[in-house]
């Protein structure tokens, strides 16, 4: 098929089209869109950071110490002291002995799974993991498996039958802490068990962790005091931390593997070094007592909506894709922005509302959406 026009009637047949809606100005937990004021419950600022003034302030201070752009790789010219800064930070925050900045987590994903596997080697996904774990996960060439969601019997039996047919080839199994679209948690303390059973290695993906769980935010692993066990913690600041960019913190050895085999490291600008600056900042907060209060002021807000929520993402399954869309239109005429999540993003017939929870939302706020949520299912 060589029209665009008309696969982009087959996607707005089946209620897959999506289009551009940008905003009338900056984030927060309300937002303007249209003329009209709404409560900002698509985000992932799980913690307010976006527009926290002191991270504001430190990327001013990154811009005039450092400049607005790196210019060159890594590599390069582009490896510059905020950099360099902020892994070392996050390194000893996780318990590892180095750590890594890449400009996105998309980036990251589809670097430093086929720095790590290829062929001849294994890798497993979760089959909810994320889009960019899948694509890196086919770009390693890698035998590639997938496990029923936190199928912890399944993944068993892949691992077994794997190592019966080949004992030296590298297994990486790759899950995420904090699932995206169903807001539930992995089965980490089985996973490491299996993993070192087995010989494999484990990447996890806390992007919707970090900054949420954990005594000092560090993510699932650290809330299990488990991050000694994990080969490879990924994660993201474009999240929690109210930025942009990924991180990958690892042991000495894997991080200089990746610096030479890591093609999305290598063969990219370096992320700003004010935004580097930035994110010193931000780290510094989510583990300092203001960011445990957040993490409180978070955890009480979810419990708002969900008595027994452990995380920030709160789905509403609705199965038909025309219907999430008129739900999410009809809570964004009663003032509330949630936006209806489609295939492929979640399987076929569980389209829903993903409604993400933040410490900056007011009581008042969480309340009026558990009406408006409760009007809608009546």
């Amino acid at each position: 098929m060589n029209d665009p026009a008309e696969q982009l009637r087959e996607l707005e047949q089946a209620g897959l089209r999506r289009r551009l809606r940008p905003l009338d100005g900056a984030t927060g937990a309300r937002v303007e869109r249209d003329g009209r004021t709404l409560w900002n419950f698509a985000s992932n600022d799980y913690l307010g950071l976006a527009t926290h003034p002191t991270i504001r302030a430190a990327f001013h201070e990154g811009l005039d110490r450092w400049g607005h752009g790196a210019a060159a790789s890594r590599l390069i010219t582009g490896s510059q002291p905020p950099h360099q800064a902020f892994e070392s930070s996050l390194a000893a925050a996780k318990g590892t002995g180095a750590a890594l900045l890449f400009s996105s987590g998309f980036a990251l994903a589809t670097g430093v799974i086929p720095a790590l596997v290829g062929k001849g080697d294994h890798v497993i996904l979760d089959k909810l993991a994320h889009a960019s774990l899948i694509d890196g996960a086919r770009l390693s060439e890698a035998t590639l498996r997938v496990f029923p969601h936190n199928d912890l019997d399944k993944l068993g039996r892949l691992l077994a039958s794997i190592r019966a047919r080949d004992a030296a080839s590298r297994v990486l199994v790759v899950t995420e802490s904090v699932f995206s679209m169903d807001g539930d948690l992995c089965p980490l303390p089985g996973l490491l068990e299996l993993k070192e059973r087995h010989g494999a290695l484990l990447l996890l993906d806390e992007a919707h962790g970090f900054g949420v769980l954990g005594a000092t935010g560090m993510g699932l692993a650290e809330e299990l005091g488990v991050q000694d066990r994990v080969d490879f913690q990924m994660g993201t600041l474009s999240k929690a931390a109210g930025l942009s960019g990924a991180y990958l913190a690892c042991a000495p050895e894997w991080h200089d593997l990746m610096v030479n085999r890591a093609r999305s490291f290598i063969y990219s600008t370096a992320p700003p070094p004010a935004l580097a600056h930035a994110a010193c900042t931000a780290l510094e907060l989510i583990r300092s007592e203001a960011g445990a209060s957040l993490r409180t002021r978070l955890h009480d807000n979810i419990r708002l909506l969900a008595t027994d929520g452990r995380t920030p993402i709160l789905p509403r399954v609705i199965g038909e894709n025309q219907a999430a869309m008129e739900a999410s239109l009809a809570l964004e005429e009663a003032g509330f922005l949630v936006p209806a999540i489609r295939y492929p993003t979640v399987p076929r017939g569980t389209a829903r509302l993903r409604i993400s929870v933040s410490a900056a939302h007011p009581g008042e706020a969480l309340r009026s959406l558990a009406v408006a949520c409760e009007i809608l299912s009546a």
